[in-house]
């Protein structure tokens, strides 16, 4: 899996990946925190942590499937700040699946899928991210379950948790 900014010519260093352990506690966080997503250049992005979504999305725009080697890569646009349309990140990424998705609305959408590292807090892992434009939502990332899940306890009253330690 390679993913890399569309601006850079050379690849990202590989992301350190802590895995769960059995022995270790749950990490504690908030309904939203901030994540970074280092191998599509993207630090402190706020993203809301949605227990009720099954997969993760990522807000992009202007997605462009081309292929590299054979194999489907996409490029996409996003912005990484909330509420800021000026500021733009151009992404390149490896595709692992198109799937369908119910969005907010209960309708089914076929996305793209790619993989990439990121990490809360202390705590790096890789996740799938869907590919959507979330204009209209209030969080730019959202990190379904699967991506949290048996790594972080959830306090759905407080905010930024991991942020402070």
């Amino acid at each position: 899996m390679t993913v890399k900014r569309k601006t850079s010519s050379s690849t990202l260093k590989p992301l350190k990946v802590s895995k769960p352990s059995k022995s270790r506690s749950l990490t504690l966080i908030g309904w939203r925190e901030w994540v970074d997503l280092p191998q599509l250049g993207i630090r402190r992005m706020k993203a809301k942590i949605d227990t009720g979504a099954r997969t993760s999305a990522l807000h992009a725009w202007d997605i462009e499937p081309f292929d590299v080697d054979g194999r489907p890569w996409v490029r996409f646009n996003l912005h990484p700040i909330q509420r800021n349309n000026r500021t733009v990140i151009s992404c390149e990424a490896a595709v692992t699946d198109r799937r369908y998705v119910r969005n907010t609305g209960g309708k089914q959408e076929m996305r793209y899928v790619v993989e990439t590292g990121v990490t809360l807090g202390n705590v790096s892992w890789t996740i799938e991210l869907t590919l959507t434009n979330r204009d209209k939502m209030g969080f730019r990332l959202l990190l379904g379950r699967t991506a949290v899940k048996n790594r972080f306890l959830i306090n759905p009253g407080r905010s930024y948790i991991a942020s402070r330690t």
